[in-house]
């Protein structure tokens, strides 16, 4: 079984691929991963869902929302920014742009005059670091080396900082099983009180709601796609009872379930 992530090799999506698979392979986009992964390309793909400092990845969200694939896995792992440069003069920092918001005020006090640029990966701004000597990166500090210096460590604004991914499999491996389970509902409708409607079927039942995000649709301006992650898995008689509601609510659009998982937690 191989594992598909955002590349290049380093990123902090490959630490959490490791603990999927030992083989890993890159793609640029998230949007590619996904697509790879429902086409049967690839066993498995890990893609970033949540940061606890900058929120949702918008990109995995609209990924999920328009190919079929199953979540069988949430790995949740702490992130360590590090500065690494050539040495302590540079006057350009590159990373991705949710590692460079992540560390704003560490930069801010630090590198005023710096130029902050978003690169794809935090992995690709380390690698420009690499070739340019007036460029740093931000990443994991294991990162330097290989005529890299740590200019610092732990930059990032809050110690608690970490991130959530999903490690997705093509649909037929979708499971009924696990602590948790995610959502996407599209009602393909508009009026008052429709939030409230689609979540009083999990509030009756008792079932906790740990994320509820609405993304735009695409399909005209205010109609909108709601990801709904709950803390119980789809085997059980409450959650099929509540999405029974949710397909009647969302009868003009659709629900898809993304599958039943469980966490588990990697410190790199």
């Amino acid at each position: 079984m191989t594992a598909v992530t955002l590349g290049p090799e380093g990123t902090y999506s490959h630490r959490a691929a490791t603990a999927v698979d030992d083989a890993v392979e890159f793609r640029q986009s998230v949007t590619s991963i996904v697509d790879a992964v429902a086409g049967g390309e690839y066993d498995r793909g890990v893609i970033p869902i949540e940061n606890s400092i900058e929120g949702s990845v918008t990109e995995s969200l609209d990924a999920l929302a328009e190919y079929d694939v199953a979540v069988v896995r949430e790995i949740v792992t702490p992130i360590r920014h590090a500065l690494i440069a050539q040495g302590p003069e540079f006057d350009t920092v590159a990373s991705h742009s949710q590692a460079l918001a992540q560390c704003r005020s560490y930069l801010e006090r630090e590198y005023p005059d710096a130029t902050l640029e978003a690169v794809a990966s935090t992995a690709q701004g380390v690698e420009f670091a690499r070739d340019d000597p007036s460029m740093a990166g931000i990443g994991h500090p294991d990162n330097g080396g290989d005529g890299l210096e740590v200019i610092a460590e732990d930059i990032q604004d809050q110690d608690s900082n970490a991130t959530r991914f999903f490690a997705l499999a093509p649909a037929e491996a979708r499971s009924k099983g696990g602590g948790k389970s995610s959502l996407v509902v599209y009602p393909n409708a508009n009026y008052p009180g429709l939030l409230l409607e689609l979540l009083e079927p999990f509030a009756d039942r008792d079932i906790n709601l740990t994320r509820v995000e609405s993304r735009p649709s695409g399909q005209r301006l205010g109609d909108y796609v709601f990801h709904v992650d709950i803390e119980a898995g789809l085997y059980e008689a409450r959650t099929k009872e509540a999405i029974e509601d949710l397909e009647d609510l969302a009868e003009k659009g659709w629900v898809r379930r993304l599958g039943s998982y469980d966490t588990e937690h990697v410190v790199g």
